[in-house]
């Protein structure tokens, strides 16, 4: 890692990381939830600022500095856009002590097997490039798990780590995310397999590499807790997958090691209609929330 301060921070660092990537398909419902709709705005480009300017929002909150918020992952328009005059990663690690990281993926391939695994990405090596040059410290990226079955399983996590050697190979530190749906009715056996499948991944890495991995909160608590011990693992974070703020810090609470990178969990309550006092206010009572709840395992 090219920054010994984030990394310090990331492997160590009392709090959660702050998930602000809504992509391009799923800004409307973002801005929808913040009191924004769809009437508001006539194109891609206006809808794209008022996310932008929903993020920055928070990112200038009191409540948002690196003591309880260790890092945020952006979208890609927003590492390339400003928050007061500065490159917005700049501004997170000068500004608020807040560890920049970035989404990669392009989004999800049609279900094939129980999962949806990444679509190409044909891109990343300049993306990566230019992550580095920005100040990015990360990279997230997802697939998505319907179902407990061992092949589709597989072919995810096999993906996620081919593409995170790479992500590697630019000095960057990939965030593995393969997330179980929370619906399926054999959520349970799904993680099963899946720490299995990652376990396998991790023990094929060389000692001078790690990674850190997003998991859904577990069916059962400390399930992946072999992983949060693993030495080629960084850091465990947990997204919130659709649960409420209070059930996922519940859940949360209740697993060893492992702090939140919530993202709608992270936004509930917020609204463009508030002024800032009334916002600010919301924003620190959310993060102080999700803060406990991630230093509480």
């Amino acid at each position: 890692m090219s920054n010994k301060s984030q990394a310090e921070q990331v492997t160590s660092g009392q709090g959660f990381i702050a998930a602000l990537d809504q992509s391009g398909g799923s800004t409307p419902k973002a801005l929808g939830l913040y009191g924004v709709k769809e009437d508001a705005y006539g194109s891609e480009a206006e809808m794209f600022d008022l996310i932008h300017a929903m993020r920055a929002r928070i990112a200038k909150a009191p409540a948002f500095t690196g003591d309880r918020v260790v890092g945020a992952i952006l979208f890609e328009m927003t590492m390339d856009r400003d928050v007061d005059g500065k490159p917005t990663a700049t501004y997170l690690w000068e500004d608020r002590g807040v560890v920049p990281f970035l989404k990669v993926d392009k989004g999800l391939a049609d279900e094939a097997n129980g999962v949806q695994v990444m679509k190409p990405m044909p891109d990343l090596d300049a993306l990566l490039e230019r992550a580095v040059k920005a100040g990015i410290f990360g990279t997230k990226m997802r697939s998505v798990i319907n179902a407990a079955k061992p092949d589709g399983i597989a072919d995810v996590v096999a993906q996620q780590f081919e593409v995170g050697k790479q992500i590697l190979g630019h000095g960057l530190m990939p965030i593995i995310e393969p997330e179980v749906t929370i619906s399926i009715a054999d959520k349970a056996a799904a993680e099963d397999i899946l720490a299995t499948e990652i376990t396998k991944q991790l023990d094929a890495l060389s000692e001078d590499q790690q990674v850190m991995l997003k998991l859904t909160l577990p069916e059962t608590s400390n399930h992946y807790k072999t992983l949060v011990d693993h030495p080629r693992v960084m850091r465990v974070v947990a997204l919130s997958g659709g649960y409420s703020r209070d059930e996922a810090n519940t859940r949360l609470s209740h697993n060893s090691g492992i702090i939140a990178s919530f993202s709608r969990a992270l936004t509930e309550g917020l609204s463009a209609q508030q002024d800032d006092d009334a916002f600010n206010e919301t924003i620190a009572g959310t993060i102080d929330s999700i803060y406990k709840a991630s230093v509480a395992g």
